[in-house]
């Protein structure tokens, strides 16, 4: 049963939920849990190894999901899973396909702190989205644009992922693009009158409810992180600066000399993504490694196999 409202007020210390529903799966608690990401980086693991190295390396979280392939892209192994959430101390998120409830389902009893239903996994049901307000698990989905953002968050994400480029590449231009796109229209929104706000929610296909709620906060009213192309101190520090509260790193991180230092370079850019001396020194001495995650994918698309 969803809440009567799935609009969520940021105080300065704390989250109200302005319908005061006690219900077990009330959406500000969530929000809530979505909130203690802030100002971090998500990592994404494939072993209990990469697990380890980015808790060591100051991750917020991190992401497990299945090496990559060319086959289906589906739920990790819930044994490994386990493993992984036995083998650190930070917060676990799991990956279930677009529409697929039923994976949402075992992962929520198998005990991971978040779901991402990920729309870079292959999707479940090309019409519907999970209905996220029947979990008690906050729940993390994607989008290109503030319109696919807001309809996430009518059913229930707690956390929106801005979405940019998806193969793996390193290019931060499409990730920049959405984000840009997302923040600009929030900028057009808040200078807007009432009575217009009706008619940007038709154009852009959001729920009014939390549009207007997006205009009164000037920000949207869940947790944003970007993803996709993140693969330098300075690629994190940008989208900080943009507006994001957070980044996910993709596990190609993991293909570098060191992944350690990786890792560590952008959590310490996310915590400093104002202060430019500390993101020279920290991106300092990192061309090796990642000329080194280049090379990995290029040798082995030489191979045609994926990285």
């Amino acid at each position: 049963m969803a809440d009567e409202s799935a609009v969520t007020v940021y105080g300065n210390t704390a989250i109200t939920d302005p319908s005061k529903n006690n219900n077990k799966n009330n959406f500000s608690v969530k929000v809530g849990l979505a909130q203690m990401l802030r100002g971090g980086a998500i990592i994404e693991v494939t072993t209990v190894d990469q697990a380890k190295i980015a808790e060591s390396a100051g991750a917020c979280c991190v992401i497990v999901s299945e090496p990559s392939g060319s086959g289906i892209q589906r739920m990790l192994d819930p044994a490994v899973v386990k493993q992984i959430q036995r083998s650190v101390n930070v917060p676990v998120m799991a990956k279930a396909r677009v529409g697929h409830f039923v994976e949402a389902q075992i992962l929520e009893a198998v005990g991971v702190d978040y779901i991402d239903e990920n729309e870079l996994d292959s999707v479940a049901d090309e019409d519907h989205f999970i209905n996220k307000h029947n979990f008690q698990i906050p729940f993390v989905c994607g989008c290109g644009s503030l319109g696919e953002g807001l309809r996430r968050v009518r059913e229930g994400a707690a956390m929106i992922r801005t979405q940019g480029d998806r193969s793996g590449s390193g290019n931060i231009a499409e990730t920049v693009k959405h984000v840009r796109d997302v923040m600009g229209k929030i900028r057009v929104l808040t200078n807007m009158d009432e009575d217009e706000v009706f008619t940007f929610a038709k154009e852009l296909g959001a729920p009014y409810d939390i549009l207007a709620q997006t205009k009164q906060m000037g920000r949207l009213p869940v947790v944003h992180f970007a993803s996709g192309g993140i693969v330098t101190p300075a690629d994190a520090a940008l989208m900080m600066q943009l507006g994001c509260d957070g980044v996910f790193v993709g596990s190609e991180v993991f293909n570098s000399v060191d992944p350690y230092k990786s890792v560590r370079a952008i959590v310490q850019a996310v915590r400093n993504y104002n202060d430019a001396h500390i993101l020279a020194k920290v991106s300092s001495g990192l061309n090796d490694v990642v000329a080194s995650s280049s090379e990995v994918a290029d040798v082995m698309t030489s191979f045609n196999l994926d990285p």
